[in-house]
């Protein structure tokens, strides 16, 4: 078993088209042996966004701190907050954004061979 401490895990600039203030920390991916799974953390500034995108893989949700909103498939927004769970569906187009006064941060699990792959972003 390896354990790692989140506050000593780097965290990155999401760079891609449609991202706003958006911090990444892989906490587990296929360089540790993780050969499922990818588990990251993001921490998107108050007025950030994630863009809106879709990709064909699944992901898992949990919301660490703060509060926001997500955009469905159907373009409707959903409030957000501490402890909320999400399920996104493969396809399905998304984005996550900070609409409150402190930082939203949320954990994410993808299949550990897409981290860091391209995702069709909307414009």
């Amino acid at each position: 078993m390896d354990i790692k401490q989140l506050n000593n895990i780097p965290s990155v600039p999401m760079a891609m088209d449609g991202v706003k203030d958006v911090q990444m920390q892989l906490l587990w991916g296929p360089q540790d042996g993780a050969g499922n799974f990818a588990m990251r953390v993001f921490t998107v500034a108050p007025g950030g966004h994630t863009p809106a995108h879709q990709h064909p893989y699944e992901h898992e949700v949990l919301i660490l701190a703060g509060t926001g909103e997500a955009m469905q498939t159907d373009g409707t927004w959903q409030a957000l907050k501490t402890g909320d769970t999400l399920l996104v569906p493969g396809n399905s187009l998304h984005q996550f954004r900070n609409n409150g006064s402190t930082e939203l941060k949320f954990l994410c699990m993808v299949p550990a061979h897409v981290h860091g792959q391209v995702v069709n972003c909307a414009r």
